[in-house]
């Protein structure tokens, strides 16, 4: 029997584009402003819909700006050569590759703080099904 891959979400509300790219929301319109290739269309109630094209472009601009230092001018520049040699959609993956890899960095490095007793673990949730005795009250 041949395993089940789940589907690819190809539409994105800003919501879930600003939790896959650590942007607040006033960047990213910022941006739409700045870079004529983010224009995400609205939908029917006036929000933006980001298709994942246009996400790949933002993780490119956002590591452009943050990562190279780039100026906003400098990035248009520079995505607009690479538009030009045909690395476009290239270079917006690899962007997207490398967020993902420092995200896991940093995920693997909590862990590890946690494991050598340096953090302390976040409690996790029992979901209601545990029993828990009240703590007994001071008189």
């Amino acid at each position: 029997m041949a395993a089940k891959e789940e589907p690819v979400q190809e539409f994105f509300s800003i919501g879930d584009v600003c939790g896959l790219t650590d942007l607040k929301p006033h960047v990213l319109r910022y941006w739409e402003s700045q870079f004529r290739f983010l224009n995400p269309a609205k939908n029917r109630s006036g929000n933006r819909v980001y298709q994942r094209r246009e996400v790949e472009l933002i993780m490119l601009v956002k590591h452009l700006l943050y990562t190279e230092k780039y100026t906003i001018d400098g990035a248009r520049q520079r995505i607009e050569e690479q538009r030009r040699a045909g690395s476009l959609r290239a270079e917006a993956r690899a962007a997207l590759d490398v967020q993902m890899i420092r995200d896991l960095e940093l995920q693997l490095q909590s862990i590890v703080r946690i494991l050598e007793g340096a953090e302390a673990p976040q409690p996790a949730s029992t979901g209601g099904g545990g029993r828990h005795e009240p703590e007994p009250s001071a008189p």
